[in-house]
């Protein structure tokens, strides 16, 4: 049972190299494209159900036992992470039908699409820490090309600011990888966890501390944490939306499932200042992301930067450190990951309906579309916690974990925000679609490609289920918090021993 966990990685690599290999039919790679993000979905819906029975699903590939050997680990984490990666890679690839030109298709589009999904469900699973840089890497190649591919001159813009501190990002890792593997002569998760939870005196715990730090800082500028996230909302604009859609979907969300990780399992020596520091940092990355949401009029811009105040929320969790509190970092990802790809999508059409990015020119979007108005509201009114989606219920857990440690002023940043949410979100209503439209920018009978309409009407749904189907759900991050909260399992199920 444990071989497909291999499936994550195979499936997205055969789906990659056969876009390439038809390189001169971009019907084909359209279908490829999409058939292959399909069987995806359902590898991750069967490494999702059987984690979801309380099994750690390990693979020691080639018959070499941990630490010697590569290893794959699903826990309830890894699988909810996988999930979601295939629900938004399938949904993105039948967008990218409609929304993406002949020309980037032939240009490797889809292959790249899959060689990203390839890294990123790479990252999810590796049990082992340079493997996981290598699928840093992957992923950083793939996206690098895709948000470049076309060649715009605010691409490229865009691009280099992108992979500059992303390479900047890589090079702490690998510095912190071999000060790691000097310490500690292995760089497999469990075994790490393991001597680590040994050590003892004042001078080894400091220098563990230091290197938690340098990793925070690595895995920080990934996941775009302040003060590390200028990249983000200087890049996440300027591709075409369905490249903007899976960024934003999956590429920060793997820099916080690395800290999410690391810091749950490796470094716990020093919670004290460690957590503490990220949760300091968690209510700073909230309120510096909204504020300059606020101060934006492109209609991508606002979301871009709404993405590292979310962000800060999903760290939130991670610096409370209780089983609650990681349980609703976990499903604050769910929830985000599904409602701000949809986001995305939403401007695309609107973008492309308004010939604009620009708030002040757009307009009467509700009037003309409203269908795709409506289908906004569902994620936009998520994204600020209006009950009964999915984020009232996101934030409700966090805010009561943040109360029962008497954590009262992250709790305080963590409201605040959520109204200063609201607040921007409203304004993307009133700016795109409720004020009237200007003089010849709108065609009132321009109709909306359904392979544009049909997925984000299927977000949409998924978002308003999890907000129905709340009970089960959370119940499922619960578990998944306590396995976190517990690094024993982790360690057991990696390396057959109890630590």
């Amino acid at each position: 049972m444990s071989n497909i966990l291999t499936l994550p990685i195979l499936v997205p690599m055969v789906s990659g190299i056969g876009a390439l290999l038809a390189y001169r039919l971009p019907s084909l790679q359209r279908w490829i494209g999409l058939f292959g993000a399909f069987a995806l979905l359902i590898c991750d819906l069967v490494i999702f159900s059987t984690a979801s029975k309380n099994q750690i699903l390990v693979l020691q590939l080639g018959g070499w036992p941990a630490p010697f050997g590569i290893t794959l680990v699903a826990d309830l984490l890894s699988t909810t992470m996988l999930l979601l990666t295939g629900i938004v890679g399938f949904v993105v690839a039948w967008y990218s039908l409609g929304a993406i030109d002949e020309g980037r298709v032939a240009h490797g589009y889809f292959a790249l699409f899959h060689f990203l999904l390839m890294g990123v469900g790479g990252a999810f699973l590796t049990g082992d820490m340079f493997n996981l840089y290598v699928w840093f890497e992957v992923m950083l190649m793939s996206s690098f090309v895709l948000l470049a591919l076309g060649g715009e001159r605010r691409q490229m813009q865009g691009a280099i600011k992108y992979v500059t501190l992303n390479l900047i990002s890589s090079a702490m890792f690998l510095a912190a990888l071999g000060i790691l593997y000097g310490m500690a002569g292995t760089l497999n998760m469990a075994d790490l966890a393991r001597k680590f939870a040994q050590v003892e005196g004042a001078q080894p715990q400091a220098l563990i501390t230091a290197l938690a730090v340098l990793f925070m800082a690595a895995f920080g500028i990934k996941a775009a944490i302040f003060p590390l996230f200028f990249w983000l909302p200087a890049s996440y604009h300027t591709p075409p939306a369905a490249v903007s859609a899976i960024f934003a979907g999956l590429l920060t969300k793997v820099g916080v499932y690395a800290l999410i990780r690391v810091f749950t399992l490796i470094f716990v020596q020093d919670t004290g200042y460690t957590h503490t520091l990220i949760l300091i940092l968690s209510g700073l990355t909230m309120l510096i992301g909204v504020l300059g949401a606020m101060a934006q009029n492109e209609f991508r811009r606002v979301l871009s930067f709404h993405i590292v105040s979310q962000i800060g929320y999903m760290i939130m969790g991670l610096g409370l450190f209780t089983p609650l509190a990681l349980a609703g970092s976990v499903f604050y990802i769910a929830h985000h990951i599904i409602v701000k790809t949809n986001l995305f999508l939403i401007s695309g059409v609107a973008e492309n309906l308004a010939k604009t990015p620009h708030l002040k020119k757009m307009g009467g979007l509700y009037r003309s579309q409203p269908a795709l108005a409506m289908l906004f509201l569902i994620p936009a009114m998520s994204l600020a916690g209006i009950p009964p989606l999915s984020g009232f219920f996101a934030k409700f857990g966090l805010i009561v974990a943040g109360l029962e440690v008497g954590q009262y002023l992250i709790v305080a940043v963590a409201l605040g925000v959520s109204l200063l949410t609201l607040y921007s979100m409203i304004k993307l209503w009133n700016e795109a679609f409720w004020k009237p439209a200007p003089k010849k920018t709108n065609d009132e009978n321009t109709k909306i490609s359904l392979s544009l309409l049909i997925p984000i009407g299927l977000m949409a749904a998924i978002t308003i289920l999890i907000g129905l189907g709340i009970g089960p759900i959370f119940s499922l991050a619960i578990r998944a918090g306590e396995q976190l909260a517990d690094p024993a399992i982790y360690i057991q199920a990696v390396l057959g021993v109890v630590p």
